[in-house]
């Protein structure tokens, strides 16, 4: 995903002035408060994508975390700073070029007498290797959902129009494994803002190092399906922000827990503050922290007390809890975690390391989450969770006073399918109308798999009107989407009944009469969509 280059050139200079201030005040502190910049820096390059620039940084952090675990005096001998100031003035210099690239592809995209199609990929795809016909079928999928790949040999240049931050798709196994580096590299020189993606890659670890290495974003095996290929590249294309992790802090001491919130919000991580630990319950209720970093030892409450009381809470069971302490008793640490904690971070912390883990928790929790409230098929909410968000979508927009409509949609003769070609089949045929779906849509709308094959979509602030518009194209496109079984391909259809709120007043009423407006459509013939007007 692209980032703007304002966003870009702010984290640099950020790095940069950290820098400048520890060249200037040599010191320990200093020195941290560097190592917690190109640590965030870093974390933010990986967010982004920007492949070219993270290599770079992460190699200016190991760096940095090697001098930082060491016991060096500061300021750094002379050899160490010229090391250092040689990789950051580098690291900037290629921000600066990557801004510089990124500002010229964003005035091109809104330059009104070249405009982009409406809804397709602004990036050019290529797809490189040696027999066009072996990727036939990939070619034709991607198609499917407008990022058409057009293909080249390994003899032929890329033209110069092919695009600041083209996807390329390397076809690894049609390509001497001696070129192997030399390839990667020209194309990662010359597309630092692309995405290359090795394809036929074997289950070899020196082969996968080497296209990792050489500056592939991602190797897929030999013998991947179309499909899958398709998927992968989909969710590399997914233009939705991810939410920004939130950490609840429980921590007495003010200039301690302003201290961690210094620290954590440098990786854009949002935080809240509790001084007293009573009041943690109603803080979490309200701000709905991914994780807890607790305080160890607290008036009133200790630590251990507080995430009892806390784990006596269903909702609030999962949620992971990071004890902070100068307690170094191994035995309380561990009596600690058994009643009730996930992890034990002794100060003082290390600000990288207390990132790091805070980060891959709460990565894990999201990963929990996401099996409890996504469909496992799709990525799609499941029924309970879309009908649960449907519900608060539909309080917000009562609240504003505007429309919300509901579809239910559902693929025709289904059944058929899966007698026809097979289960593994009809699963590809669902998860090619979410995929489709989730394209399509914006943030804001929802789109749960609610049973089957069948779909239920939220889309706030749209009237009937313009829901029809918008699931009638979708329909249409889904109807032109050649599914492959063996040597051969067949097409799918699907239909769709909205309703929308006002006209019906809650939740329960709008699913039945859309669902009721689905069948209208079924009994008309399928493939079509039909709106309930009552």
């Amino acid at each position: 995903m692209l980032c703007s280059p304002e966003e870009l050139l702010q984290k640099n200079q950020a790095l940069s002035n950290t820098w400048q201030r520890y060249q200037a005040l040599p010191s320990f502190d200093s020195f941290v408060e560097l190592a917690v910049s190109i640590n965030s820096f870093t974390e933010f390059l990986i967010d982004k994508g920007i492949t070219a620039l993270h290599h770079a940084s992460h190699q200016l952090e190991q760096v940095t975390l090697t001098l930082f675990s060491e016991d060096v005096a500061h300021p750094l001998p002379q050899a160490a700073l010229n090391d250092l100031n040689e990789r950051v003035l580098a690291l900037g210099r290629m921000a600066n070029t990557h801004a510089t690239a990124t500002a010229d592809l964003a005035e091109r995209r809104h330059d009104p007498l070249h405009p982009a199609p409406h809804d397709m990929p602004m990036d050019q795809s290529w797809l490189i290797g040696h027999d066009q016909s072996a990727w036939a079928d990939l070619q034709a999928q991607l198609g499917y959902f407008g990022m058409a790949a057009q293909f080249i040999t390994w003899q032929q240049p890329l033209p110069d129009n092919a695009g600041v931050a083209p996807l390329l798709l390397l076809d690894m196994s049609s390509l001497p494994e001696a070129e192997w580096s030399s390839r990667i590299q020209t194309l990662r020189q010359r597309f630092v803002m692309g995405q290359l993606i090795g394809l036929g890659v074997r289950s070899d670890f020196e082969r996968m190092q080497q296209a990792l290495r050489g500056g592939c974003d991602s190797c897929l095996l030999e013998g991947t399906p179309s499909h899958t290929i398709v998927e992968h590249i989909l969710e590399l294309n997914e233009r939705q922000d991810q939410e920004a992790y939130r950490v609840l802090i429980v921590e007495d001491s003010k200039t301690a827990s302003h201290l961690i919130r210094r620290t954590l919000e440098e990786n854009q991580i949002d935080t809240k503050i509790v001084n007293d630990p009573r009041q943690t319950l109603n803080a979490l209720r309200q701000f709905n922290p991914d994780l807890i970093l607790m305080d160890m030892y607290m008036p009133n409450c200790t630590g251990v007390e507080a995430a009892r009381i806390i784990r006596q809470h269903s909702e609030f069971l999962s949620t992971p809890i990071v004890y902070l302490s100068g307690e170094t008793n191994v035995a309380l640490q561990v009596d600690a975690m058994r009643l009730g904690g996930d992890h034990f971070l002794t100060k003082p912390f290390n600000p990288v390391f207390l990132n790091a883990i805070v980060k891959s928790k709460i990565e894990r929790y999201r990963a929990l989450r996401r099996t409890m409230y996504n469909d496992s098929l799709t990525g799609l909410l499941n029924h309970s969770s879309g009908k649960n968000t449907l519900d608060m979508l539909l309080s917000s927009v009562a609240h504003d006073g505007g429309f919300l409509s509901v579809v239910m949609m559902d693929i025709d003769h289904f059944k058929q399918v899966n007698d026809t070609y097979g289960h593994p089949v009809g699963d590809q045929v669902i998860r090619s109308l979410s995929w489709l779906l989730k394209q399509r849509l914006r943030k804001q709308d929802i789109i749960c798999r609610y049973g089957g094959e069948e779909f239920l979509i939220g889309l706030p602030h749209t009237d009937a009107e313009n829901a029809f518009a918008i699931m009638n194209r979708i329909r249409q496109d889904f109807s032109q989407i050649r599914h492959p079984v063996d040597d051969r391909h067949f097409v799918a259809t699907a239909s769709g009944g909205i309703a929308t709120y006002p006209l019906y007043q809650n939740g329960d009423s709008l699913i039945k009469a859309a669902d009721e407006a689905l069948y209208q459509a079924k009994r008309d013939g399928r493939n079509r969509i039909h709106a309930d007007e009552d």
